[in-house]
């Protein structure tokens, strides 16, 4: 008898994990699955055959945890700072100047990272932020449920959340094996440290492995899988594929013309958007760019109200607000309790399929339109010297460099350039098609039916091993 523990923790793992056929292939290879769940129990209403739910106390940190789990991220990034833009770039964002006792913190910590941040000293700041909340009355109750579920395998869908922190602790003192999927494709390349020390490793393709054995020297090569990722294994599902008119019509779109979808990111990083999507607008009205529907995706991680100006200005614009909702409030991470409904991930893969070209800022998104061999536009208007957010520079971000060089994309740098893309992929849409494909499969690497029996394959075979 095997048995599989799931650690769902927010929406984008529920919608990679439980909306894709990964739920099904798991109960097909395990005898029993729990789902151990960071997010409130009742959402699984409807997707459940045989697993059942635990839902998990939310876990808080208080400041000793949080110092030291701080502690643990900073040295890692100050180890792998070194010809590594991305990092550096996230090294300096974590800085602080606030007159907080976390600010002072954050203060000396950089200080004392600076020089105490070996492989051997991020272990030693991970044992003592283990040894600051094991104590813990949520975390002993982790503690319990690990010794009674008695888990062959204990799978974590996502690497870094530092609430599951205390989940891999237990399971490293009771001897339960552990599995990570690494969550996205600049996870290694450009954040911090993972929340816990994993036995096994889920990774997209050859390129994260690299980049896996790259940053955690201790990680052996034999105890990590490539598989894909189950994040667009929808793509080729069919429950979630409409006809093309039921696409326009649920869109209010003009068959007749041509459809630009741009694609927000969010405000943390994504600054800009308002600015593109107004260049995009005006050249359309400027008839500058002829004959075409614009539909906007806003994105799930947050309220779509920066936008409210757009819908009055530019009422030809059809917008797209994911279907996601809110589960809980007053999480210490509340946008990772949004989760997403079957409708709105048919609703992505209908824009994905029939739109003509997409337009974003250097997001994921890129690949999920390149799924459907679709042109993709990658405006960055802002540097450090126009007064616009310098979003230029994440084009020295590793994983964006390979975008880059593939040139599977159109890298955009003012409107001139943006309007002249836009004309020449609807003209040309097979322009870059042999750099998109070339790209997908150096990001994924595998192909996307068949990744959730891949990965509960690979899960079952880790389970047994000695």
């Amino acid at each position: 008898m095997k048995k599989l523990g799931i650690v769902i923790t927010d929406g984008v793992g529920f919608k990679n994990f439980i909306l894709s056929d990964f739920l099904s292939e798991a109960e097909q290879q395990f005898d029993e699955v729990v789902i151990l769940s960071c997010l409130p129990a009742s959402v699984y209403e409807g997707f459940l055959q045989k697993s059942k739910v635990i839902e998990l106390a939310v876990f808080q940190e208080k400041f000793p945890t949080w110092f030291f789990r701080k502690a643990k991220e900073i040295a890692h990034l100050q180890l792998h700072k070194n010809n590594n833009f991305g990092i550096t770039d996230n090294l300096n964002t974590n800085k602080s100047k606030a007159k907080t006792p976390r600010g002072f913190a954050t203060r000396f910590i950089f200080k004392w990272t600076s020089v105490f941040y070996s492989e051997s000293h991020i272990q030693f700041y991970n044992k003592l932020q283990q040894l600051s909340f094991k104590n813990n009355s949520i975390v002993k109750n982790y503690r319990s449920i690990l010794k009674k579920q008695r888990f062959d395998i204990l799978f974590f869908t996502h690497q870094r959340p530092p609430f599951i922190a205390p989940l891999g602790y237990w399971a490293e003192k009771l001897k339960v094996k552990t599995a990570s999927f690494i969550f996205s494709w600049d996870n290694l390349a450009s954040k911090g440290r993972m929340a816990a020390n994993f036995d096994y490793y889920l990774v997209w393709s050859d390129l994260m492995k690299e980049e896996l054995l790259h940053f955690y020297k201790k990680v052996k090569s034999q105890n990590i899988a490539a598989v894909g990722t189950p994040q667009f294994e929808p793509y080729v599902l069919e429950r979630y594929q409409i006809a093309k008119n039921d696409f326009y019509t649920r869109f209010h779109l003009e068959p007749s013309k041509k459809t630009i979808c741009f694609s927000c990111g969010d405000i943390s990083t994504s600054k800009n958007d308002e600015l593109y999507i107004t260049t995009i607008a005006e050249a359309i009205q400027d008839n500058k760019i002829q004959n075409v529907n614009l539909i906007v995706r806003t994105s799930p991680a947050e309220d779509p109200i920066r936008f409210e100006l757009f819908v009055k200005k530019y009422p030809f614009i059809q917008w797209n607000y994911p279907k996601w909702h809110l589960a809980r409030k007053g999480h210490q991470e509340e946008w990772s309790q949004r989760i997403p409904s079957k409708e709105d991930v048919t609703d992505l893969r209908s824009i994905l399929e029939y739109s003509d070209l997409n337009v974003n800022m250097l997001s994921t998104m890129s690949l999920d339109f390149m799924q459907f061999d679709k042109s993709v536009i990658n405006p960055v208007f802002g540097n450090a010297k126009n007064g616009l957010y310098d979003d230029q520079r994440f084009l020295e971000y590793p994983h964006i460099k390979k975008v880059v060089n593939s040139n599977a994309t159109r890298i955009v740098k003012n409107e001139q350039e943006l309007i002249d893309a836009i004309k020449l992929y609807l003209e040309k849409p097979n322009t870059d098609s042999e750099n998109r494909k070339q790209l997908i499969q150096m990001q994924i690497g595998k192909p996307l039916a068949g990744t959730s029996e891949r990965i509960a394959t690979t899960l079952k075979k880790w389970s047994q091993e000695k």
